[in-house]
């Protein structure tokens, strides 16, 4: 019982210790592929250009920034959720139709609905386009 107690503590510091390696790992094989000019380490104009924000990046006062990439990122979110929500009840199905039946899919598909609806709608007003 306290074996199995220890084990799970070390499985959290195990998983602790690779999600601290891995992003300190690239950070640190960055940084020693500038001293083999792998990696470029000059700024140049195209550098300095405007990145996903479409601001300019360095500029003496700060540019409006336009509400369409809010925009995206909140459809972008409601879709990612309904992915987050879908898979787990994807993968445990066989259990839920087993002691819900049908209740269990019509709710995933009142769900999907409400998604499928939200979709539409954007898509009607032309929110998915950029002009």
């Amino acid at each position: 019982m306290l074996e199995d107690y220890f084990r799970q503590y070390g499985l959290l510091f195990l998983f602790a210790v690779i999600a601290v390696t891995v992003p300190v790992g690239m950070l640190a094989l960055s940084y020693a592929a500038s001293f083999v000019r792998i990696r470029p380490t000059r700024q140049t104009p195209v550098k300095r250009t405007a990145y996903e924000g479409g601001m300019p990046p360095f500029s003496p006062k700060p540019s409006r920034f336009n509400f369409r990439y809010y925009y995206y990122a909140l459809l972008f979110v409601v879709f990612d959720v309904e992915t987050v929500f879908l898979y787990p009840w994807a993968v445990r199905y066989g259990l839920l139709s087993k002691q819900f039946g049908i209740f269990a899919l019509a709710a995933v598909m009142l769900f999907l609905a409400v998604v499928t609806l939200a979709y539409a709608y954007a898509w009607r007003k032309k929110a998915l386009e950029w002009t």
